[in-house]
């Protein structure tokens, strides 16, 4: 392994936030959006269901491939 653990724990770390950014907006429809009645007072934006759970699955999995090509480039690099 090319990086110390907590150097590839932060690594890690790093690209799932950059991932979950990233993933976040994918099929978010807000209230108006979906025809649904909105409470009164309730931002207009507000998404119906975001899925964040689905979502950081998503982000767990994109960010292991991706660290995987980081982590390959460096061991290539490291020679």
């Amino acid at each position: 392994m090319p990086f110390p653990l907590p150097l590839a724990l932060a690594i890690y770390v790093t690209i799932w936030w950059i991932v979950l950014f990233a993933v976040l907006p994918l099929g978010v429809r807000s209230a108006e959006e979906a025809g649904e009645e909105r409470p009164e007072g309730s931002d207009p934006g507000a998404p119906v269901a975001p899925q964040l759970a689905r979502k950081a699955a998503i982000t767990t999995v994109v960010a292991a491939i991706i660290f995987g090509f980081v982590a390959l480039a460096a061991n290539y690099v490291a020679g």
